[in-house]
């Protein structure tokens, strides 16, 4: 009986997306080409990528496709990921921007958009990315800030 090849993760090499790899499952060790496993498993794959940074992938043949279907798989997990790189629809634009603009540049507008406006749930800033918003805001504006908000920059 032919026992299954394997091709164990080569954290030096370069995958592309007919690149076969094999990983330990529930079911066991799998063997999938790195396009199939994108499919299968974006979120694992992604972590392999930029978490543990064991897993190099090829920009245009893995990597944009896996951000596309992470999006789609873990919207959430992609926001979080994504944070201020996310094109947003913001008043003013014509078009979607991203979410870094308005948050450098007009704290106050994007201040008001994502917190007062409810749009929390469209780009997710870490703790230390709202303090630095709230910080910023309480300083231009003291009446702006909301009361939880600035109790959370007195702790």
């Amino acid at each position: 009986m032919a026992t299954e090849a394997t091709f164990p993760l080569d954290p030096e090499k370069v995958y592309f997306s007919m690149d076969e790899l094999t990983l330990d499952t529930e079911e066991g060790s799998k063997t999938l080409k790195m396009g199939y496993w994108i499919a299968v498993d974006p979120i694992r794959i992604h972590k392999l990528i930029v978490k543990e940074k064991c897993l190099k992938v090829d920009e245009m043949e893995v990597l944009r496709p896996l951000e596309s279907k992470l999006r789609k798989a873990d919207p959430d997990y992609y926001k979080r990921f994504v944070g201020l790189k996310l094109v947003i629809d913001y008043p003013g634009y014509s078009t979607g921007i991203v979410a870094s603009i308005p948050f450098e540049n007009d704290p106050i507008g994007f201040y008001k958009w994502w917190r007062k406006g409810g749009h929390e749930d469209k780009v997710y800033l870490s703790l230390g990315r709202q303090i630095q918003l709230f910080q910023k805001v309480a300083m231009m504006d003291p009446k702006m800030i909301l009361k939880k908000d600035l109790e959370l920059l007195k702790r």
